[in-house]
């Protein structure tokens, strides 16, 4: 499946490599990955003439979310890359022109064995990764991805302040409470970090 001259499996690893900075076996993962599912959902030109259908969501903030990256030009930035990190070595591809998405994951192949970090160290599976057929390394299924205006590239569709902290916020991810617009941060009443000094 991996011949596509856009989506060469040589070109797209130097690639990701490039961009991550090594060809560690998460890097190698992720590039097959987005090879298989741009190649399952009809993306043949992820960054010239496709560029604008394909938007991917990523459920790992790691290694192989670069090596997606860097294969399908699809960035947060850009709108066209979402991050939900789950932990899970997967991606779903979505097609937007024709509404196809795939999600593709890294099969279990430990069963319900816990590995620590040591574990890991001692059994990269670079090598094995590169060479294994893909029906070995991933699963993959059809699926409907909801997305709403405000999910997509381009720019913010409103632009609303916090009535608590009078911070913006961009493309309907606020909260309607109590007659008050709210971040979600202020309406769950708490943040990720916790404020040292107010300048």
């Amino acid at each position: 499946m991996e011949t596509n001259k856009n989506l060469d499996f040589e070109n797209c690893l130097n690639e990701a490599k490039a961009f991550h900075g090594d060809a560690c076996a998460g890097t190698i993962l992720g590039t097959r990955m987005a090879i298989l599912g741009l190649n399952l959902i009809g993306i043949a030109d992820p960054k010239g003439a496709d560029r604008k259908d394909l938007i991917v969501f990523v459920e790992m903030d790691r290694c192989a979310s670069d090596a997606i990256l860097a294969v399908t030009g699809c960035h947060p930035g850009k709108r066209s890359m979402k991050i939900f990190d789950y932990g899970k070595m997967a991606a779903t591809f979505v097609n937007l022109k024709t509404g196809k998405a795939v999600r593709v994951w890294a099969k279990n192949k430990d069963g319900d064995q816990v590995m620590t970090r040591e574990d890991v160290e001692k059994s990269p599976h670079t090598e094995a990764y590169t060479m294994q057929p893909l029906e070995e390394l991933f699963a993959t299924s059809e699926v409907r991805v909801n997305l709403k205006p405000e999910d997509l590239p381009g720019r913010p569709l409103m632009i609303v302040t916090c009535a608590t902290c009078k911070e913006r916020v961009m493309d309907m991810r606020h909260v309607d409470l109590d007659g008050r617009t709210l971040c979600r941060a202020c309406a769950a009443a708490g943040t990720y970090y916790d404020e040292l000094e107010k300048r």
